[in-house]
């Protein structure tokens, strides 16, 4: 899903509101880690915004890395912006750093929601 068209492989891991710190998506949820002088994030929360607000049932969660240092390395965060897709029970279905596509964005959404 980044900008040369190579997607990591999702780590089997489930996520809760808890663990983002935010409602989960009824039909699938958009989880981008940032940090505040990350140029590439604030283009990749643009796309993300536009895209949950196309999809009824999906939320966006951005997540500050340097505040959630804890979460970072559970799921091996090393680079900012990172996006996880979820799916409605939090699953991790796709994962990607670096700024999306919005086309790139979207068809992973298919793969979260059946």
């Amino acid at each position: 899903m980044d900008r040369t068209g190579r997607e990591a492989r999702p780590q089997e891991r489930t996520l809760t509101a808890e663990d983002i710190g935010a409602e989960l998506g009824t039909r699938a949820t958009l989880v981008q880690f940032s940090t505040a002088f990350c140029q590439p994030c604030r283009a990749t929360r643009r796309i993300l915004d536009e895209v949950a607000g196309m999809v009824e049932g999906v939320a966006h969660v951005e997540v500050d890395a340097e505040a959630r240092l804890d979460l970072v390395r559970r799921l091996d965060i090393l680079r900012t912006p990172t996006v996880l897709v979820l799916d409605d029970a939090g699953r991790t279905v796709c994962r990607a750093a670096g700024q999306p596509r919005k086309a790139d964005v979207i068809a992973a959404l298919g793969a979260a929601i059946p």
